[in-house]
């Protein structure tokens, strides 16, 4: 399995917090079914594209990768320009819990911020902060 070497410091940032909740997420998975940390955007989400977080058995052919604070992290070829200069945290507080993302590309998101809109995603609706995301969190 080839993985792409670019300058991926410039893509994702995780910070050391989240790094320290995915190792602890990834302790909790049977052996060998979570050795990186997948992260990607996929399409249908209210404001066009949604993150996706997922745990992989390693990288896949053309995957940019990097490691982070011991997590090794994947981005595939087609998300890793939509999530140039983002950064992964991990919030445990009353208000927020869950890991959030910071992504300098959006230019609109749904209230929980589990979906979003890039400048050239001509699909998506112009108001889709307000419309719902349909994972429950009511904005």
């Amino acid at each position: 399995m080839a993985t792409t070497e670019q300058p991926f410091t410039t893509t994702i940032t995780l910070t050391e917090r989240a790094a320290a909740k995915v190792k602890e997420l990834m302790a909790e998975e049977p052996e060998g079914d979570a050795e990186v940390l997948r992260v990607a955007i996929q399409g249908g989400g209210c404001s066009g594209f949604q993150y996706a977080l997922g745990f992989d058995r390693g990288s896949q052919e053309n995957d940019v990768a990097l490691d982070q604070h011991g997590v090794t992290v994947v981005v595939d070829m087609f998300s890793a320009p939509y999530l140039r200069g983002a950064e992964i945290d991990f919030l445990d507080g009353i208000q927020e819990s869950g890991f959030k993302i910071e992504n300098p590309n959006a230019v609109a998101s749904c209230g929980c911020g589990h979906s979003f809109t890039v400048e050239d995603d001509a699909a998506g609706p112009a108001d889709a902060g307000h419309a719902g995301c349909g994972s429950g969190c009511g904005h």
